[in-house]
C-alpha cells in the first residue's frame, strides 16, 4: 500500500487546503502513516472506524466529540476518552478519505478513510458524564474514559 501523492494545485505546489469530512458517515481506515513512514494497513481484528453524525463523532481508538471546519482543516475536539484535539486536512481519493493532520503531541500522520456499506438510515449522537456513543446506519462506537468499542448492528 503506498500513500496518494498530493495533489498538484494552480502554482503547480500541493494543496493543503481540504475539505469538510461529510456530515453523516461511518468510515473503516485503511492505513495508516506515521511522521512521513510507510502506510501500514490495520490488522482486521484491530480495524478503526470512525463515525461522524452531523458535528459529533467518535473514533474506535478511544475518543469522541466534536468536529469543526475552519475552511481548510477538520478539527476532531477530544470531550471524552483520550485527551486533546487533533487536525487533519481531508481530500478526496475517488470514494476514499485522505487525511494529513497532526497530533496532540505534535506528530504527523497521513490516513486512509474508505466508506463502510450500511451506512444509510439512522444516525444520532447520545453521550453522558463519561461516554459518548454515535451510531451511523448499522455501525454504533461508543466511547468512555477506558476505551472505544465499536459494534455493526
Amino acid at each position: 500500500m503506498t500513500a496518494p501523492e498530493p495533489q498538484p494545485t494552480a502554482g503547480g505546489g500541493a494543496d493543503d487546503r481540504g475539505v469538510p469530512v461529510p456530515a453523516y458517515g461511518a468510515w473503516l481506515r485503511r492505513g495508516i502513516s506515521r511522521n512521513g513512514g510507510p502506510l501500514i494497513g490495520d490488522p482486521p481484528d484491530d480495524a478503526v472506524v470512525w463515525l461522524q453524525a452531523g458535528p459529533y463523532y467518535a473514533d474506535s481508538r478511544g475518543f469522541a466529540g466534536t468536529t469543526s471546519f475552519d475552511g481548510s482543516q477538520v478539527r476532531f475536539h477530544h470531550l471524552t476518552g483520550e485527551p486533546g484535539d487533533d487536525t487533519g486536512a481531508f481530500r478526496w481519493d475517488g470514494p476514499d478519505l485522505v487525511e494529513r493532520g497532526t497530533n496532540p503531541d505534535g506528530s504527523t500522520f497521513l490516513e486512509i478513510w474508505t466508506p463502510l456499506p450500511g451506512a444509510d438510515g439512522t444516525a444520532g449522537s447520545w453521550s453522558g458524564p463519561d461516554h459518548h456513543v454515535v451510531r451511523v446506519g448499522r455501525h454504533v462506537v461508543h466511547v468512555d474514559s477506558r476505551a472505544g468499542t465499536y459494534w455493526r448492528l
